[in-house]
């Protein structure tokens, strides 16, 4: 769901009051011991993918299928491992200039975005006619709003 203006403008002063307080914590963000962690864990997690294969072959030649299925877990366990880590390692070279450019995501095809009048109506489809309760006027949404503001309006 995207964010309004005013949320964006409030994340952007707690980035920079963040920035500011705990420089330590912005360095760590720029990536260079995130990306050390990730190549380290999808290198053990490739180490431990051998180790199951071979406990995997193991199994099969020695016909003790506990051992085969056990070797198939540390497999799929260290390839799910391993797959996790690697998207991690994908953090871009560049250092940012400043503390503040580190929380600057404008270039990140996942970014947040400000979209006016939410989302687009969808095509309207012909139903049947169907007989609504005595006591339900309106949409959901109508309906909720409406309980809002008589809560509201209570000052509950």
């Amino acid at each position: 769901m995207p964010l309004s203006e005013e949320e964006l403008r409030l994340l952007e002063q707690m980035e920079r009051a963040l920035a500011a307080e705990d420089p330590k914590f912005v360095s760590a963000l720029q990536g260079r011991t995130l990306r050390r962690v990730a190549r380290m864990r999808s290198a053990a997690a490739g180490l431990v993918f051998l180790g199951g294969i071979a406990m995997l072959m193991g199994g099969a030649v020695s016909e003790m299928l506990w051992l085969g299925v056990l070797g198939f877990l540390v497999m799929l366990s260290s390839a799910m491992i391993g797959l996790a880590a690697w998207r991690g390692h994908r953090v871009p070279d560049e250092r940012p200039s400043s503390p503040d450019a580190l929380f600057d995501f404008d270039d990140h095809p996942h970014r947040f975005e400000v979209l006016d009048g939410g989302r687009a109506p969808k095509p309207k489809r012909q139903r049947r006619p169907r007989r609504q309760a005595a006591n339900k006027s309106g949409t959901f949404m109508q309906r909720i709003e409406q309980r809002w503001q008589h809560r509201r309006d209570q000052g509950f």
